[in-house]
Order: structure tokens, then sequence, then C-alpha cells
């Protein structure tokens, strides 16, 4: 728990729209500014396995707990979307004054990659260069609604049912419900487990479970904006895959294959939702070579 809690005493603070936001920084290499979007249920301590290694590479290495989620705020009456969270990633850049930027993420946040590159397009069309999208790097996530396989929970969330669930869920059912999305050999520990709880549950933030995971619906209304944002991206795009993952695994792979032209994709089988907990070498690995290779020697 100590790692656990030195990460949270060295988080800095934005505000956004009133309430304050979580965040962390650091970096020393060379490699640009990375941000880094974490998924639902969690918070950016899910990339803490791969931070110190990430620092290394990059002169800048950002990540936020996004508004809802971990150490974060958490109000009751706040509407709760992913352009919003766009947002705040976005404030946060110009803030600190930085103008390119890679991104990398998992889940929930890959919906937000995605709104992302959809806004960096329309930048380019208008020719403003006033904050550039230089790469995405996604992780597991609902790229397609219609591969996307929530869990029970989720789908009791999303229903007329998702504020009394919120409310009641019990950290044995949180435990239950996450842990099987990992593969067969990576679940993660009781320990783990509970950290996780614990960033869900801080600051009354089961309550909005319910709010916040209309996300789904978001992705089915804007597919057209966001699937068009992978299919005709105008930066490298990689995607590493567990595909063990019930959620979207194997079976979102192969609709990315079909979508998408000339995919650059990178399978690890027996992983399941969480690559950067569960497989943190070769996910490292894996988006490192993608940033030497397809970033920073673009083929001509």
């Amino acid at each position: 728990m100590e790692e656990f809690a030195a990460w949270r005493a060295n988080g800095r603070r934005l505000t956004h729209r009133g309430h304050q936001i979580f965040w962390r920084d650091g970096g020393g290499g060379t490699d640009g500014t990375l941000v880094c979007i974490h998924g639902f249920p969690t918070a950016s301590w899910d990339w803490h396995r791969i931070w110190p290694s990430l620092c290394e590479r990059f002169a800048r290495v950002i990540a936020l707990d996004m508004i809802g989620f971990g150490w974060s705020a958490k109000p009751r009456h706040y509407d709760y979307r992913i352009a919003d969270q766009a947002d705040i990633h976005e404030n946060l850049l110009r803030e600190q004054g930085i103008q390119r930027f890679h991104v990398l993420a998992h889940d929930y946040g890959d919906t937000v990659a995605q709104e992302l590159l959809a806004r960096d397009a329309e930048r380019r069309a208008a020719g403003d260069e006033s904050l550039v999208l230089e790469s995405v790097c996604l992780l597991n996530g609902g790229l397609f609604p219609e591969t996307h396989r929530a869990r029970l929970v989720q789908r009791l969330l999303a229903s007329p049912f998702g504020p009394l669930v919120g409310v009641l869920g019990t950290e044995s059912t949180f435990h239950r419900s996450l842990s099987a999305v990992f593969g067969p050999d990576t679940e993660p520990t009781d320990a783990e487990l509970h950290q996780f709880w614990l960033l869900w549950c801080s600051k009354h933030g089961k309550r909005n479970g319910h709010k916040l995971i209309r996300y789904m619906a978001e992705r089915r209304k804007h597919r057209q904006r966001w699937v068009g944002s992978l299919q005709q991206a105008q930066v490298p795009i990689r995607l590493i895959d567990g595909l063990a993952d019930p959620v979207s695994g194997g079976h979102m792979v192969r609709r990315y294959r079909q979508l998408i032209t000339d995919p650059d994709v990178v399978e690890l089988p027996r992983i399941g939702h969480y690559p950067q907990l569960e497989a943190p070498e070769q996910t490292l690995a894996a988006l490192l070579e993608f940033h030497g290779n397809r970033v920073d020697k673009p083929t001509s």
C-alpha cells in the first residue's frame, strides 16, 4: 500500500468547471509528451507498473483521474460526458504549455482518445496547430459499440435500476466482476482489487456509477464520429490487445482488422482486459517499439 499511497501523495491538482482534478506527471527522456488515459472503473493508478519506464523514455508523462474517477472530484449533479473528459485533458495540456503530445489509452480512455483524434482532424483541416496529436496507442477497449460485450454489472448500471445498483454494490461483488476480465494466469490479488475498490468508492464515487456508464450509449450515438476518427486518422495508431479479455479481446481485434486499413495490432494471448497490469513488460515493449519505428521514423 506504500506505493499506492505515494501515488496519491505525489499528485497535483487542476481545476475544471469548479472541481478538483487529480493528476500525476513525470519524465526525463527525449520522446516528447505522453498522455496516459485510464479506463472504467479505475484511475491513473492503472499505469503505475509501467510508469517508471515511461518516464525514462518520454520528456513528459501525464496521467489524470478523469472527473468522477479515482481521487478526482465526483460531483453528484454533473453531466458526465466523453467530450467533457476530452476537454479536461486538452485544458491541462494548454495550461502546461504543451502543444504536441502522444496518447496511450485504455478502455473508457480509448473513447476519449477517439474524441481527441476527431478534434485533431478538425484542427488540421482548419490549419490550427495550437494542439497537435502525434500518435495514439490503444489498449483493450470498446472501439466499436457492436463488439463491446458489457459485463452484467455494467448492463445493470445502465438500466433503470442503475442508481440502486451503484449504491448497494459491495466490495466482494466488485472484486468478482473486475477479476473476471483478467486473463486466466494474471488475475489481480486481493490487495490489488481492494485498491481498485478504494479508487471507485472514494468521495462517495459509486453513487455516480449509473451516470458514468452512459458512455456506452454515447458510443452508439457518436459511432460515426469515433469509428471514423480511427478510419481516417492522420497519425500513427497501434492497438495492443489482451486476447483473453471477455469484454474487448480477440473478437474486437477481428472487427478492428475488418474496419481499419493497414491495421497495426499487437496481440497478447492469455492476457485479459488490463495489459498494462497483467503484462507490463510486453505492453511497454510494444509501445516503445511503436514509438521507435512508426512514430519516430515514419515511412514516407
